[in-house]
C-alpha cells in the first residue's frame, strides 16, 4: 500500500502519513500512539483548585446551580473556571444538580412584543424565600414581555393581595410609565369571581371592576386574562429563576426579616436585569408619559365612596376626616352629599366633591385591603332603591295595622 492509499484509508494527509510511518521505524508499534498520551495538559487546573471549588460549593455556596455558582467564583473568589468543568468536578464529588431536568413538551411559544411597554406580565410568588428563616412570603413583581426585564416595585408581602398589585403599578407608571397592556391570571384582587350580583349591576349589565381593574381602567391600559399557567410562561419562568437565585442570594447574605428581603431586593434587580434581560426587537418605546398630568397616587389608591355626616365629617373605618368650611362660591355645607374617598398607599386620605379637592389628612394610616369599588352613580342608585324599598315596607305595615283593626272592630260588634 502506497503513503497516498493509507492516508486515505486512515483519512490522514499524506504528511501526517509520513510522520506516522517515521515513528514506527524508530518506535516500532508504540509509534502509532499520540505523544500527549498520559500526560495533563499544560492549561489544565491543578487539583488544589478543583478541592477548592468543590469545597466552596458544599460550605458557602451551599443550594447553589452550576451556572449561578461559576458567576460567583468569577465574581467573588476570582477563579475563571467554565461551567462545564464545574459541572464535571461537581459530578464526580457525587453532588447533583439543584433542579432536575425533564423532556420538554411541544408548545407553540408565543413572539415577544416588539417595543418595551406594549406589555407588561405582573403576578405573585408564595414560596420560602427565606428557607425557614423567617416567615413564609409572596413575592409580587411584573416583567416586560419585549425584554424580560424584571420592573420596579418588585416587593414581599405577606399574601397577594390588592395593595401589592398597586404598589407594583405605582413605581412602575413613577419610573417607567404607563403600559399599553397587562396580562394576568384571575386572582381575585385582578377580577371579580363572585356571582353575586346586585341591583345596580344587574340593571347597569356589569359588575364593578375591583381596586386595581379600577385603576387600570383610569390609567387606559388594557387588561388581558390568561386562561393557564403557561399562557404567561414569562413570568412563571421569572419565579422559577428567582426561586432558584434570589433564594441563595438571601441565603449567603443571611436575610431574615421582610424589611431587609425588600432592601435586598432593590439591590439585586439591576444584576438580574444585565444577566437576563435582553433587547427589544424594536428601539423605539411604548411606555406613555405622564404628559396630562394624571396623578398617579390619586390613581393606585384605594377608591370609596361615602356620605357626608351633618357635622361635615367622613368615618372611613375607625378614621373621622373633618371638611373644612369652604369659600361660599362651592358650597357653605357638605352635609348629607356623597363624596369620593381616596385612600392614598402612604396612609392619607383625600376627599373629592365632583372631582374638586375638598378635604385631606396628613395622617399616615396603612391602608386596608379590599377587592371592589362602587361608583357615585351606582351608590346614588342603591340609595334610592332602599329608600324605595322602606317606603314600600312601611306602607305594607300601615295596611296590616288597618286590617287589624277592621277585624277587632267586627269581632267587638
Amino acid at each position: 500500500m502506497t503513503i497516498a492509499e493509507a492516508a486515505v484509508a486512515l483519512g490522514l494527509s499524506r504528511r501526517q502519513m509520513k510522520r506516522i510511518r517515521k515513528r514506527i521505524r524508530l518506535e516500532g508499534h508504540d509509534g502509532v500512539v499520540h505523544g500527549n498520551t498520559g500526560r495533563a495538559p499544560q492549561h489544565a487546573f491543578s487539583s488544589s483548585i478543583r478541592d477548592r471549588v468543590v469545597a466552596l460549593r458544599l460550605e458557602k455556596y451551599v443550594g447553589f446551580n452550576d451556572q449561578h455558582f461559576t458567576e460567583k467564583l468569577r465574581d467573588e473568589e476570582r477563579l475563571d473556571v467554565s461551567r462545564s468543568s464545574v459541572r464535571r468536578w461537581l459530578r464526580g464529588a457525587g453532588i447533583g444538580a439543584m433542579r432536575g431536568r425533564r423532556s420538554p413538551r411541544h408548545r407553540r411559544r408565543r413572539d415577544r412584543r416588539p417595543q418595551a411597554g406594549q406589555m407588561i406580565l405582573w403576578d405573585g410568588s408564595r414560596h420560602d424565600w427565606l428557607e425557614e428563616r423567617g416567615p413564609r412570603l409572596c413575592l409580587m413583581g411584573a416583567i416586560d414581555d419585549a425584554t424580560g426585564e424584571l420592573l420596579p416595585g418588585a416587593h414581599f408581602v405577606d399574601q397577594e393581595c390588592t395593595l401589592g398589585y398597586l404598589r407594583v403599578l405605582l413605581a412602575i407608571v413613577n419610573e417607567k410609565g404607563v403600559p399599553i397592556s397587562a396580562y394576568m391570571d384571575r386572582h381575585g384582587s385582578l377580577k371579580r369571581l363572585d356571582r353575586q350580583w346586585s341591583l345596580d349591576e344587574q340593571l347597569a349589565g356589569r359588575q364593578e371592576p375591583t381596586q386595581v381593574r379600577r385603576a387600570l381602567n383610569e390609567l387606559g391600559v388594557q387588561v388581558l386574562y390568561a386562561l393557564s399557567p403557561q399562557a404567561k410562561g414569562r413570568v412563571e419562568r421569572l419565579w422559577g429563576t428567582l426561586q432558584d437565585r434570589l433564594v441563595s442570594e438571601m441565603r449567603l447574605a443571611n436575610i431574615c426579616t421582610v424589611d431587609d428581603a425588600n432592601e435586598f431586593l432593590e439591590r439585586y434587580r439591576p444584576a438580574h436585569n444585565t444577566r437576563f434581560a435582553v433587547p427589544a426587537a424594536e428601539a423605539n418605546s411604548a411606555w406613555r408619559t405622564n404628559s396630562s398630568g394624571l396623578d398617579a397616587e390619586g390613581v393606585c389608591s384605594l377608591v370609596y365612596v361615602r356620605r357626608v355626616a351633618n357635622n361635615n365629617t367622613v368615618r372611613i373605618g375607625g378614621e373621622i376626616i373633618d371638611i373644612p368650611k369652604k369659600p361660599k362660591s362651592l358650597r357653605r355645607t357638605f352635609a348629607k352629599l356623597l363624596v369620593t374617598v381616596r385612600h392614598l398607599l402612604d396612609g392619607r386620605f383625600r376627599v373629592y366633591f365632583e372631582s374638586t379637592l375638598i378635604a385631606q389628612t396628613k395622617s399616615r394610616i396603612p391602608a386596608a385591603p379590599t377587592t371592589s369599588v362602587r361608583s357615585v352613580e351606582m351608590w346614588k342608585r342603591q340609595q334610592q332603591w332602599r329608600i324605595k324599598q322602606k317606603e314600600l315596607r312601611t306602607q305594607e305595615q300601615r295596611e296590616q295595622r288597618k286590617h287589624r283593626r277592621e277585624v277587632t272592630e267586627s269581632l267587638t260588634r
